[in-house]
């Protein structure tokens, strides 16, 4: 068995632990409700922000958003990309040297990729859909 954890991916492992955390999340909130709408909703944002802002800056955004579900969200990407907590996570992302946060970039992108895809298929959030403030998905 150990070997077998020896041989997965980086994607495969992210794929197991983010459908755990998603489907857990939604488990914990019924169908429809706003805590659902919003994870999901910051799931298909969060790349975007990385991608145009830095990741220090879109990580420092959701965790001012003080939102509950959207918390819970930045606090399972920290755990996917092997932090304790998402306020480690946030201090690594502001304190990294260069090239160790271009290496975080990069593994929070690829982990981001995979909580999209979940609050897609799992929670049901759609892209295109709005959040409780008024933003699209």
């Amino acid at each position: 068995m150990e070997n077998q954890e020896i041989l997965r991916t980086r994607q495969q492992k992210y794929a197991a632990d983010i459908f755990q955390r998603v489907e857990a999340f939604g488990n914990q909130h019924p169908m429809q409700s706003t805590a659902r709408r919003k994870y999901g909703a910051m799931a298909h944002k969060l790349p975007v922000l990385v991608r145009t802002a830095g990741l220090a800056q879109a990580l420092a955004f959701v965790a001012t958003r003080g939102d509950t579900a959207q918390q819970q969200l930045l606090q399972d990407l920290a755990h996917t990309v092997d932090y304790p907590d998402d306020k480690t996570l946030l201090e690594a992302s502001r304190t990294l040297p260069f090239y160790e946060y271009l290496r975080l970039s990069q593994k929070v992108m690829a982990a981001l990729l995979w909580y999209k895809r979940f609050a897609q298929s799992v929670l049901g959030v759609e892209p295109g859909e709005e959040d409780e403030d008024g933003g699209t998905v």
